[in-house]
């Protein structure tokens, strides 16, 4: 079988260096790039299983980086992974929100990068969940069609703000969302909800879920995800 390929796009040198070798240790593939417009032209040729993306490139920046692939059918569902420095929590709220799959902290050891990578690659593309798709996550069955939840085999009422939240959210363990994504994806038109009104839903349905309550993981300046118990 052939290894996947990764693409990492980093200006800084030795942050490159030691993406690449520990990337190289593992199996992996590698490409790299030192501009955002290299990065581009590398992705397009090498086709990549993944992308490694800093947010801070000269030139095109990470975010407009990202934009580009997301805006071309070819690269519409090819995994990002955001690397940022601590302190910019508004940036990685801005990189989920243009499309990144994941984001990762400089500085990073090199054991939480391959987790990362390999847990990005094992969930797949990123898309919108089947509205009418039945989710088992452990204790807790979710079935769309029959609107109807049961957690450790005991049906919980939910409203249909929270039903659609939960069902989206664990639909795509381990990814985070921002509030604003939950209200495109998950909340939609339907109802009116402003940002900050997420955090009431969610607590309203952790408090549903009773000893399950963790299985909503919030992460802090960003958003919320439902955890992976894979990571």
């Amino acid at each position: 079988m052939s290894a996947m390929k990764v693409v990492v796009i980093e200006d800084e040198p030795d942050i490159l260096e030691l993406i690449e070798y520990n990337l190289r240790r593992e199996g992996f593939e590698v490409a790299t790039a030192t501009t955002g417009r290299s990065g581009l032209a590398v992705i397009g040729r090498e086709k990549p299983d993944i992308v490694l993306l800093d947010l801070l490139l000269p030139g095109l920046d990470g975010l407009d980086v990202c934009r580009r692939l997301r805006a071309v059918e070819s690269t519409r569902d090819l995994p990002v992974i955001m690397v940022t420095a601590r302190g910019e929590e508004s940036d990685v709220v801005l990189g989920l929100g243009v499309g990144a799959d994941d984001y990762i902290h400089k500085p990073f050891s090199p054991r939480e990068l391959i987790a990362r990578v390999r847990a990005v690659l094992r969930r797949g593309p990123m898309r919108d969940s089947d509205p009418d798709r039945r989710v088992v996550r452990g204790p807790l069955v979710i079935d769309p069609v029959k609107h109807r939840i049961e957690v450790d085999g005991r049906r919980i009422e939910f409203t249909p703000t929270e039903f659609r939240l939960l069902h989206f959210l664990a639909s795509h363990p381990g990814r985070v969302f921002t509030r604003g994504q939950l209200l495109d994806r998950a909340v939609g038109d339907r109802v009116v909800v402003i940002d900050r009104n997420i955090d009431v839903h969610v607590r309203a349905v952790r408090k549903k879920l009773g000893p399950h309550r963790g299985l909503l993981q919030t992460v802090r300046g960003i958003g919320y995800c439902f955890r992976d118990e894979e990571a």
